[in-house]
């Protein structure tokens, strides 16, 4: 049987943001505690506003589909002060921030490409 899939499941920046959210998931549970918990909360709703509005956007006309990527690098910018906070507060390492920061500039650039695409179409 051949597993149903919509068209932004296939798109490359969309499956990046995936594994983005499920890092920022795999850091917060680590973290997780009554004192860290608005932070990790919040990281968590912004990693995955990124890929819900790569989905989201990917269904409508090119000048929809470009707002919906300006939102998502919101999101990505909101991402990089919840992991400097996390940081700051020392709830992660240097390290764990680094990598996060290295996955969101690669998320970053890859929907900048895209935006860059859909605006030369028209």
């Amino acid at each position: 049987m051949e597993d149903l899939k919509f068209n932004f499941e296939d798109l490359t920046v969309y499956q990046k943001g995936l594994d983005f959210v499920d890092s920022v998931y795999d850091t917060c549970k680590k973290i997780l505690n009554t004192k860290t918990y608005n932070i990790s909360s919040q990281y968590i709703r912004a990693a995955t506003s990124i890929t819900l509005n790569i989905s989201e956007g990917s269904g409508n006309t090119d000048a929809q589909f470009n707002r919906y990527l300006q939102i998502a690098l919101g999101s990505i910018r909101e991402c990089i002060v919840c992991s400097t906070i996390a940081k700051r507060r020392n709830y992660i390492s240097y390290e764990s921030d680094q990598a996060a920061r290295t996955k969101l500039v690669e998320l970053s650039k890859m929907i900048t490409r895209l935006q860059k695409y859909l605006k030369s179409k028209t």
